[in-house]
């Protein structure tokens, strides 16, 4: 069996002088050279990777449709190709009046054992999965690979080339603080320093959040209980309200954001949550509505109103953890009645009506407290 892989292809350039190809495989063909990227942890906790589990019930349907018979797959496969990758340009004459943005040739692609393949599949992994286990192993396939073994730019343009399908918001959540790329989409830059500061919640052991965060790559962590989404949404709530305990360290017209002292801050409010509600801390939020989603924001809305009273208080730990230490008795986390709301402690759901009167109730709350 050849070592190596022979394809006709066009090649071009884009962004910074990156050489990109265009051609057509076989569609077995395109697991033999590329692998899949599995999002994970290393050891050491680093991310790794980018894609999402494989789908079998997707990939099913899809082979189902392949096996049919005659059938067109005009869809294109995305690679990310390592430099080791050759291209060789074809000789000849060239037409008058030709628009020569592009050259011929052939790609010389090695062929190496799964795990150290010269391509990762960037778009297309159900595809292509699906393409090796049909009936028709010589279906021709178009292809478009670019030259990058730098994951944080395969991250980059997963995350932009899936950015119009249903990809899930968590996936994209955990990739988005492992990408420098500053010609990310609005809505996604907003993104960022929120995943960003989720990341280093769970990461840092000082962290009252530590280990605590689901994380899409940490599919086996018997610690964690709280949704990334319900922690990210509590700090882009706070970051993006005029009146946010996070707004005023957000990006201006001309410094960058101080992501130091957002998470000083979050470190600061929420080990005053942890030390004032010890028993429903680290639940599962089937037993712990402060574990909830419905909980973690609702605390967000208060930890904004706290914060406007104390920033630069001495000791504000203390003071926050005193504060809350009062409300306590109203609150009900683990067990028996929201007076306020009339409703059991387990009866609060992650719904919008269910978070906006759970964050009045607790604003109320505390409001009342501080009048004393």
């Amino acid at each position: 069996m050849n070592n190596e892989l022979l394809i006709k292809a066009l090649r071009t350039q884009q962004g910074d002088n990156l050489d990109v190809y265009l051609f057509f495989m076989r569609g077995a063909d395109v697991t033999r050279i590329a692998d899949i990227s599995r999002i994970e942890r290393s050891e050491t906790d680093n991310l790794k990777g980018f894609q999402r589990p494989e789908i079998k019930t997707h990939v099913k349907s899809i082979v189902d449709y392949l096996n049919q018979g005659q059938v067109i797959f005009p869809n294109a496969i995305i690679l990310a190709m390592s430099p080791e990758v050759k291209f060789l340009m074809a000789r000849g004459p060239k037409p008058e009046g030709l628009i020569d943005i592009s050259q011929s040739g052939t790609l010389s692609v090695p062929i190496y054992e799964e795990g150290h393949r010269v391509a990762w599949i960037v778009d297309g992994q159900q595809r292509s999965i699906a393409l090796s286990h049909a009936n028709n192993p010589d279906l021709p396939v178009p292809v478009v690979a670019f030259i990058s073994d730098d994951l944080e730019i395969q991250r980059e343009q997963f995350i932009l080339v899936n950015k119009a399908r249903p990809l899930p918001t968590r996936l994209i959540n955990e990739l988005l603080p492992e990408t420098r790329s500053i010609l990310l989409p609005r809505d996604l830059s907003t993104r960022k320093i929120p995943s960003e500061l989720c990341k280093l919640l769970n990461r840092e052991p000082s962290s009252p959040f530590y280990k605590l965060i689901k994380r899409m790559s940490e599919t086996n962590s018997e610690s964690a209980v709280i949704t990334d989404t319900a922690v990210i949404k509590m700090i882009k709530n706070s970051l993006y309200s005029p009146l946010g305990a996070l707004a005023p360290y957000k990006a201006g017209i001309n410094e960058n954001a101080d992501l130091e002292s957002m998470y000083q801050i979050l470190m600061t409010f929420w080990t005053a949550v942890k030390e004032a509600f010890p028993l429903a801390w680290g639940l599962d939020p089937r037993h712990s509505r402060l574990m909830h989603s419905a909980g973690v924001e609702a605390m967000g809305v208060l930890m904004d109103r706290i914060w406007v009273r104390h920033a630069g208080s001495i000791d504000i730990i203390k003071i926050i953890k005193h504060e809350l230490t009062e409300i306590a008795p109203s609150c009900a986390w683990v067990s028996g009645t929201w007076d306020s709301l009339g409703i059991a402690w387990n009866e609060i759901q992650n719904t919008p009506r269910d978070i906006k009167r759970l964050e009045d109730a607790l604003v109320r709350i505390y409001t009342n407290s501080v009048r004393k």
